[in-house]
């Protein structure tokens, strides 16, 4: 029988002021759990389960160690010098079974940390088709040439990245600590996230892409045909979505061009004068629809460098006059239209609607035609989601729509006074594992506390290498962004691309997931109507906005937080954490983590209940946010579809529609079909066939048709369940 003596629980009080030197070089303070956690793990694989006098075992042998630890080591000890002294202890207590596991756990952890730097191996996974890999985002088709080609270069570029990485930054990465997004690219190369694209600056003054000097358009379908290129070349030079801000207001004057022409041709051709006006605006409108369907189709067929449609948000709603009503209504008519013969639902540029009181809220205003063309759409195409005016400058400090799904930039003003919106961008983001936070303090808050503390600093150190490997790229790597006009100021070649950054002009963020989990671990998993744990999960993001704060006013960049874009990130964090800590209720055992703040999915709550609880969060997240709500088909009762837009408009600022639209052309059936093992089928006939089928899935900020092209067997259950816990 091993017993502790007196004298082991003086070496372990002593171990308080030995720090613990990890293989990144961190230096971190000694946590006696960790070696306990790790042998109760290692018993439990061998029997099953742990039996009362297994753990009492365990802490006997967790006594012998930390005595052998507290001789040997006054300062700091080694990680493996730990490692080393367990695997001794063990076999010296005739512990083979736990010592042979134990040992094997450490070496396959030190095998994953080593593969994945290696680029055979990896290359070797996407050849076999793993789905980890070829199915990381929804909207690339890995069957395709070029998706395999970025697949590639992606993994070479995530296995440099990690070795670029500062190397307690790599190790919390591959840990599951925090998530570097986008290693695929970046630090590999030092782009850029998402933007707002500066197209007015860009039409109207000109532009240069590859050999080509363009000038300013005399037309709408000349500009939108701009766009389409100006967005094409924006995509490939970066890695994340772009926008288009009051798309209906820019585009305007060159609409306006257009009833200009007419009008001439009118005054030339039609004797009655009282005609001249009908007629040019007649004319106008069939170009103003057909420019507008003409931009439609050009996004979708777009492919970019990387192998996908470029992820494009089109912002308006706020236009009052005639042209900017036409473009509004042209719009939402081809939107609702379709694509093709079929009248498939668009994918691509995602629709971002402004409510405002007195432009279209409310039956009075000028514009309210348009909101109920809105809500036509959103029950018939999903989009657009929606932005409050009033709410979204509260927020952010001015009006603008996100950069690409759901990164918002705060307001932001130049050397001359003047706000700057158009031209922006978002450096990139970092997100934290709350639920391993909580996991680790085990129900202590002053350690959770204390550990959030320390996964900080870790992040802060991530952001600001990322900024720095912004920081050297030159204006010749992204001509479109830096030297002709997509981010605001045109740089020369010598410039420093930091001139585009600094002063907080651009954002680096920092994400978050599983406010719910983090709760449920202190205060269970009906934690919602409980003010107390509600008051708790505020206070997190308290911390973090205070955080990012203060790294803001120390380094001058706009640090943001971000509740987080994150497709596979849920998944990834929880499956992580299972293997961790096992299966924990309310928290590893769904198979994904609650994304950011939002209410747990399994409730299903009403919509006003879901926007009542979740209003209180983005005060503290404004960086990046975003409010859905679930609904039943919704086709016939936009009036309820209404009534919760109505409601939101005071409470929060971005809201997004989620409603059943597939559809079926063999029988005709619109709703919700079922995912099965080998595809989404029709519940009414029964079809399967993507030809006659057209299967529309949110599976982040942006809609997917996960329908459309072959997936691995089982793929479409996990969209189908990614869709339900995204929101």
């Amino acid at each position: 029988m091993i017993e502790i003596n007196e004298k082991t629980l003086i070496y372990s009080s002593g171990l308080n002021k030995v720090k613990v030197v990890k293989r990144d070089g961190r230096s971190v303070e000694f946590n006696e759990a960790k070696i306990t956690n790790a042998l109760l793990k290692a018993e439990k694989k061998i029997n099953g389960t742990i039996e009362v006098h297994s753990e009492e075992r365990i802490q006997e042998l967790v006594g012998l160690i930390i005595e052998e630890i507290s001789q040997r080591f006054h300062n700091n000890v080694k990680i493996y010098e730990i490692q080393n002294i367990v695997e001794h202890i063990l076999l010296d207590n005739c512990e083979y079974d736990l010592a042979k596991e134990y040992i094997n756990y450490r070496t396959s952890r030190d095998f994953e940390r080593t593969r994945a730097t290696d680029i055979n191996f990896t290359i070797g996974k996407l050849l076999n088709k793993d789905s980890q890999l070829v199915n990381e985002n929804a909207n690339k088709d890995s069957d395709v040439f070029n998706t395999q080609r970025d697949l590639t270069a992606g993994i070479v570029g995530k296995s440099i990245g990690l070795k670029l990485l500062p190397s307690h930054v790599a190790n919390a990465h591959q840990k599951g600590d925090i998530h570097y997004h986008d290693l695929d690219y970046h630090p590999y190369s030092p782009m850029t996230n998402c933007c707002l694209i500066d197209f007015k600056g860009m039409l109207n003054n000109g532009f240069k892409i590859g050999n080509a000097e363009v000038e300013a358009p005399k037309s709408i379908q000349t500009a939108t045909a701009q766009i389409s290129q100006i967005i094409a070349n924006v995509a490939s030079s970066q890695y994340g979505g772009c926008s288009a801000d009051r798309i209906d207001e820019f585009l305007a004057p060159f609409a306006e061009k257009n009833y200009d022409k007419h009008l001439e041709d009118a005054k030339n051709w039609i004797e009655d004068t009282s005609r001249h006006d009908e007629y040019a605006k007649s004319k106008t409108q069939k170009d103003i629809y057909d420019a507008m369907q003409s931009l439609e189709y050009e996004i979708n067929t777009l492919f970019t460098s990387n192998g996908q449609t470029p992820f494009t948000s089109l912002g308006f709603g706020l236009g009052t006059n005639w042209f900017e009503r036409e473009i509004q209504r042209a719009i939402f008519l081809n939107r609702i239209k379709g694509l093709g013969e079929e009248h498939r639902t668009a994918i691509f540029p995602k629709l971002i609607f402004t409510v405002r009181e007195g432009v279209n809220r409310q039956p009075s205003d000028p514009n309210y035609d348009i909101k109920e063309l809105a809500l036509e759409c959103a029950t018939k195409r999903m989009y657009p989601d929606i932005l409050n005016y009033d709410k979204i400058v509260e927020l952010t400090g001015s009006f603008k729509v996100p950069m690409g799904c759901r990164s918002f930039l705060q307001g932001w003003k130049d050397e001359n006074g003047k706000e700057v919106n158009a031209g922006r961008m978002n450096l990139g983001v970092v997100t934290l594992n709350l639920p391993r936070i909580a996991l680790e303090a085990a129900g202590d808050k002053v350690k959770f506390w204390s550990l959030l503390e320390e996964r900080l600093n870790i992040l802060k150190d991530a952001l600001v290498f990322r900024i720095n490997r912004c920081k050297e790229a030159t204006p010749a790597n992204a001509p479109i962004l830096y030297m002709h006009g997509a981010f605001g100021e045109k740089l020369q070649k010598t410039d420093s691309v930091d001139e585009l950054f600094k002063n907080k002009r651009a954002t680096v963020s920092m994400g978050y997931i599983g406010l719910y989990e983090v709760a449920a671990s202190f205060y269970g998993g009906e934690w919602e109507t409980n003010g107390e744990a509600k008051e708790f999960t505020l206070d997190i993001l308290r911390a973090l906005k205070e955080h990012t704060d203060d790294w803001g006013n120390e380094l001058g960049y706009h640090f943001s937080v971000y509740s987080t874009p994150s497709e596979s990130l849920t998944d990834r964090f929880c499956r992580l954490d299972r293997e961790k800590f096992g299966e924990i209720d309310n928290i590893t055992d769904k198979d994904y983590y609650t994304n950011s703040f939002h209410y747990d999915v399994r409730k299903n709550p009403t919509p006003f209940e879901k926007l009542d609880f979740e209003k209180d969060y983005p005060e503290y997240c404004s960086g990046g946010f975003i409010h859905y709500c679930e609904y039943p088909v919704l086709q016939q009762n936009r009036k309820a579809l209404e009534a919760v837009w109505d409601y939101s408009y005071d409470r929060i600022g971005y809201l997004g529609t989620n409603t059943p639209i597939d559809h079926c052309y063999d029988c005709d059936f619109e709703g919700d079909f079922n995912p099965t093992e080998r595809g989404f089928e029709c519940p009414q006939c029964g079809n399967k066939d993507p030809k006659t089928c057209d299967v529309v899935k949110r599976t982040c900020g942006y809609l997917g048709n996960p329908q459309a092209r072959p997936m691995v067997h089982g793929r479409h259950k996990e969209i189908s369940s990614r869709v339900k816990h995204m929101k």
